[in-house]
């Protein structure tokens, strides 16, 4: 017979009507079902119209008590399967005979320790093959990237400092300059190290709901990052918000159960994390609590397997302690554009034999902006009809390969006035200009701008002659 839920629930009867003479609870058959499915907490209380709290700062913790006494072990919600089926297993193989008892008592002591030893041994190669396939899976969805020009010595820097214990890199550079891919790469090498990996963008979570107090957004956090990982989730067992602080429950999750499960050394990439930046009420807590990690990594070795990259659009314009930042150790990377010999090795990549004279009018009308380059080279391969005169030709109109991105744009702005009113001042500039601060930080983010000191200026001319005749004509999408 195998132990299943409802054996499970006719054990944890049995053994607490023997010790207590009472039997189970409706309330408490819920919470052991919901357990033995991988439920959360919030789940359960869901389902049953109970509030949250009172069934995982109240019943549950008392049940778990309830079964840990009448056991004698220590019970709790990730291992109350194995401590109910190894009473069960006892109960089945009972024999009737007394002096059958007898002896079966005396082997089970004298293998008692055998058993523990096997019992360990087992659950060592258990978690070696799970580690083992789970850093297989994380290889094989770190992307590979077919194209990609190398911005040396970026690369190598990234690479050699992530393997360093408790190390942390920060990359900083507008939207859609390559950061995402810079840091694909690194994490692929990582992964050929049997290095476990995890990448999470901050645009994942909703604004409205995980953005909304601290205790959501690190329960989201640690929610993302089992995941990715492959853990199961077990926040109830380490989060005690009221008694604890979700900042120390955040940190004992990684502890305890995180940092402890994995055998090798976690990299974990922070994408898009400026968006944290209009919400001081998260980020401050945040981003003291990576730097907090940071420090630990000195002292503790737990710690060192720990590896944080932060990936940000704008130069860090919040106020924070200086000691609690990120922001101001580790490796600083700072993404520039594409030189002519980057963006000639970027079309050569592409299959594309163009003209040095036609990279350079490129050039002149985008920059040495990776996006708007890797379009124009994907578009000209994937239609060899086209030259590279009529791309230029029509990339400021509405039959350009880039109205889309620039309809983003056109949007953006159309719903910020403000920024709008700015950027038209940039345009309009025949020189670099000094505009509101935060107007310039954001439209450097977007990558609309380049900051140079305290005075910004166009980031290319595609945005100039594209927004110049909208924004001019009032225009409205």
């Amino acid at each position: 017979m195998d132990f299943n839920l409802n054996e499970a629930i006719k054990t944890a009867n049995q053994v607490i009507h023997s010790k207590f003479n009472r039997k189970l609870t409706d309330l408490e058959i819920v919470i052991l079902k919901g357990a033995w499915q991988r439920e959360d907490y919030d789940t359960i209380a869901a389902k049953e119209q109970y509030a949250t709290t009172y069934i995982s700062q109240d019943v549950a913790p008392k049940f778990w008590k309830l079964l840990s006494d009448a056991l004698e072990e220590k019970v709790k919600k990730s291992n109350f399967k194995e401590a109910l089926k190894r009473y069960w297993e006892k109960q089945s193989f009972r024999p009737e005979n007394h002096d059958l008892q007898v002896l079966v008592a005396k082997e089970e002591d004298k293998q008692s320790s055998q058993s523990i030893s096997s019992h360990k041994e087992y659950h060592q190669q258990q978690n070696t093959q799970i580690n083992h396939e789970r850093s297989q899976a994380e290889k094989n969805e770190v992307s590979k990237l077919e194209v990609y020009v190398e911005r040396p010595p970026i690369e190598s820097l990234c690479y050699e400092h992530i393997l360093h214990p408790g190390s942390l890199i920060r990359i900083k550079s507008p939207s859609l300059m390559g950061k995402t891919y810079l840091m694909t790469r690194v994490l692929s090498q990582v992964a050929e190290k049997d290095y476990h990996v995890v990448y999470l963008s901050f645009k994942l979570a909703e604004r409205n709901i995980h953005f909304t107090n601290l205790n959501k957004f690190l329960r989201w956090f640690c929610i993302n990052i089992s995941r990715e990982l492959r853990l199961p989730v077990e926040l109830d067992e380490y989060w005690d918000e009221e008694g604890m602080g979700s900042k120390v429950s955040c940190t004992t999750y990684f502890e305890e159960y995180l940092l402890t499960e994995l055998e090798n050394p976690l990299v974990l990439c922070l994408d898009d994390v400026d968006l944290l930046f209009p919400f001081p009420e998260i980020y401050e807590d945040f981003f003291g609590l990576l730097r907090s990690w940071y420090e630990k990594a000195r002292s503790r070795r737990l710690w060192q397997k720990l590896r944080l990259a932060i990936l940000h659009s704008t130069d860090v314009y919040i106020q924070l302690n200086i000691n609690q930042s990120p922001f101001n150790v580790g490796l600083p990377i700072e993404l520039s554009e594409f030189t002519q010999e980057q963006v000639l090795e970027l079309s050569q990549q592409h299959g594309l034999a163009i003209a040095t004279n036609s990279v350079a009018q490129l050039m002149e009308l985008l920059g040495g902006h990776p996006y708007l380059l890797e379009l124009a080279f994907a578009h000209l391969k994937a239609h060899p009809d086209i030259t590279v005169d009529r791309l230029l030709a029509e990339a400021p109109t509405e039959a350009s390969i880039y109205r889309p991105h620039l309809w983003k744009y056109w949007s953006d702005l159309q719903e910020h006035p403000k920024l709008a009113d700015a950027f038209k001042q940039v345009i309009d500039a025949t020189h670099s200009i000094q505009i509101e601060p935060m107007s310039a930080y954001q439209l450097q983010s977007m990558g609309l701008v380049k900051l140079s000191g305290n005075k910004v200026h166009i980031r290319c001319n595609l945005y100039r002659q594209y927004f110049q005749i909208r924004l001019s004509s009032g225009e409205q999408i």
